[in-house]
């Protein structure tokens, strides 16, 4: 088949660790490293105060940057890791406690933990399932820090406001595609917690998932997705920001398996993410996991660039 629309003029620029594209007026950058090494996880970790997931991929990042506007948004490990629950987990934090949790928690910062807490740090408790609520942050320059004023809310009775999953699926050609790891951890060999964040610029928009996926074995399965999408047909620039929280218990999820002793598929994000949003709402974002967790919901948000 062949592609909608025409291919717009644009350059690529690549190096060892990184790629990027110009485009109209954008200059987006993904930038893919090896695991953090020792150096720079005991400096990631003394800034956050709290214990690094087994993979931490400290240098990974993606920006983009509107540049009439000066307007940067940013995807990183840090800023990540920054929305993870540093202390006592509150209502609405979605913890998960299970007979293994704090014995999992003492293994991370007590005096015989492989990955102790630096010693200018106290030991506390954190949210050992690394749940990140994140949406990526804005990053703009100095000269010009208030390009989107405010996020709005999204008026679901303007279909500039929504997706186009249409123009999504569409056979365009890609003129940019990255996935950028920014952090994994298997729970002491009791689930898994990853995000990964994915982009791909086609010729008429650009797109972004952050996908973060949560199995805690025999609990639970959840997931928090963060969608952005940009025309640049849009005038004036307009960004469109999706954000939704699914979870259910994890035998729920895994009824669904195309084969009963198959249980690779509950190791896939894309399965786990598909299987949480088949469910009826009332299931996957109401009921939850009776975790509470405040995330359970679909937010659509919109911002004008000046």
């Amino acid at each position: 088949m062949s592609p909608a629309v025409g291919v717009p003029q644009h350059k690529l620029y690549e190096s060892p660790n990184s790629r990027s594209i110009e485009i109209f007026n954008w200059f987006i950058t993904a930038s893919t490293n090896p695991i953090s090494n020792a150096s720079e996880c005991d400096a990631l970790q003394a800034s956050l105060g709290l214990p690094l997931p087994e993979m931490t991929f400290g240098r990974n990042l993606l920006t983009l940057e509107h540049r009439p506007s000066g307007w940067k948004y940013s995807f990183t490990t840090d800023g990540a890791l920054r929305n993870v629950r540093n202390g006592e987990l509150r209502e609405g934090d979605g913890g998960v406690k299970v007979g293994y949790a704090d014995k999992w928690l003492q293994s991370r910062t007590g005096p015989s933990s492989t990955l102790p807490m630096p010693l200018t740090v106290q030991a506390k408790p954190y949210d050992w399932t690394y749940t990140a609520a994140y949406t990526g942050h804005e990053a703009s320059n100095a000269l010009s820090e208030n390009t989107i004023a405010s996020w709005i809310q999204a008026d679901p009775n303007n279909l500039s406001h929504a997706i186009p999953m249409g123009e999504l699926t569409r056979p365009d050609p890609i003129l940019f595609y990255a996935e950028v790891p920014l952090f994994e951890d298997e729970l002491h060999d009791n689930g898994s917690s990853n995000l990964l964040v994915r982009i791909r610029v086609m010729p008429t928009c650009i797109f972004i998932l952050s996908r973060f996926t949560l199995r805690v074995d025999n609990v639970l399965f959840r997931t928090f997705d963060t969608r952005i999408y940009h025309s640049f047909a849009s005038q004036p620039p307009l960004i469109i920001k999706e954000t939704s929280g699914w979870e259910a218990p994890y035998d729920r999820v895994k009824r669904h398996l195309p084969k009963r002793d198959d249980l690779t598929p509950l190791t896939d994000p894309t399965f786990i993410a598909k299987t949480l949003t088949d469910l009826p709402t009332e299931v996957s974002q109401n009921e939850g996991a009776n975790t509470g967790w405040r995330e359970l919901k679909r937010n659509v948000k919109i911002g004008i660039l000046s």
